[in-house]
């Protein structure tokens, strides 16, 4: 049997043919389903609404007048005003799946479409999407957070299985804290990797990345195989002496990374010790070094 001739396929809206919008509605397409409309205000989301999804630019209440399910795909910012914006205009939404994908929001955002009676489901790839061809294929096996009223439960998860993801429930309450995990290994490891290439640079290192390459992708299977256990380096050592000429030599080259690189060693100290990886007397060295108060 042909996907297309499963049942249960659903005509599918994008309100936002972004960089998400595109790879999840493309993603959908793949399963069976028919992409029949997106929307979107960039040259950008024009142009993956047509190479992508394989429609054209439509309005708003037209997605969702064609459409079953409707991806709520924009920024976390305006989110609140276009689901509030279409429940006040009189947008019809009753019996519409509405699937948003911010990480950082749950099922209230949607309350003034679901008093009108929209379903509502939040469906967040923990992924992150480049805009390149490669994103369709790089959310297979990647997981969903995903929040829905109970009796919506099984269709969101279906939803994700379909797009070749793997559901995880988060209750709508963790939403925040969820998302807040997410974003700070994810957003800061970039920020992070980028301040030490820089600082590499100005020392003449001609090509930083490649050696940071291999330590941080050992680091990384460190840190997701071992947890806390696989911490390396002069803090987890107690080398008070090395953290503080560390700390001297950002305050001089790069005063702006100094108090990030010190917040950081802070807590990375206070989890060693609650860990027992660092002896009490080691910490409090540390603290010295690093010209802090006291432990938390």
């Amino acid at each position: 049997m042909e996907t297309s001739d499963r049942p249960g396929r659903l005509a599918v809206g994008v309100l936002g043919a972004g960089r998400v919008g595109s790879v999840l509605g493309a993603a959908l397409a793949q399963a069976g389903h028919s992409v029949v409309a997106a929307a979107g205000v960039s040259d950008a989301s024009r142009d993956r609404a047509g190479q992508r999804l394989g429609v054209g630019i439509s309005q708003p209440d037209d997605v969702i007048r064609r459409a079953d399910l409707v991806l709520l795909t924009v920024p976390d910012d305006v989110l609140p005003g276009l689901v509030s914006g279409l429940a006040a205009a009189g947008v019809d939404l009753r019996g519409k799946m509405l699937v948003h994908t911010s990480g950082a929001y749950g099922l209230g955002v949607l309350e003034p479409a679901t008093a009108v009676g929209a379903l509502p489901f939040a469906i967040h790839p923990v992924m992150t999407f480049t805009g390149r061809d490669d994103d369709l294929r790089r959310i297979v096996g990647c997981a969903f957070g995903v929040t829905a009223p109970e009796p919506l439960r099984p269709v969101a998860e279906a939803l994700v299985i379909e797009m070749g993801g793997e559901p995880a429930w988060i209750a709508d309450e963790d939403r925040a804290l969820y998302h807040a995990a997410l974003a700070g290994a994810a957003n800061h490891m970039v920020t992070l990797i980028a301040e030490s290439q820089e600082l590499l640079k100005k020392i003449g290192v001609e090509h930083p990345g490649r050696m940071l390459g291999p330590l941080l992708g050992a680091a990384l299977d460190n840190a997701l195989r071992l947890g806390l256990a696989g911490l390396t380096g002069p803090v987890v050592r107690g080398d008070a002496g090395t953290v503080r000429k560390h700390v001297d030599a950002l305050i001089l080259a790069a005063p702006e990374a100094a108090d990030a690189y010190v917040a950081l060693a802070r807590l990375t100290a206070d989890r060693a010790l609650a860990a027992g990886l660092l002896k009490p007397e080691a910490a409090e060295r540390l603290l010295d070094a690093l010209g802090g108060n006291s432990w938390t």
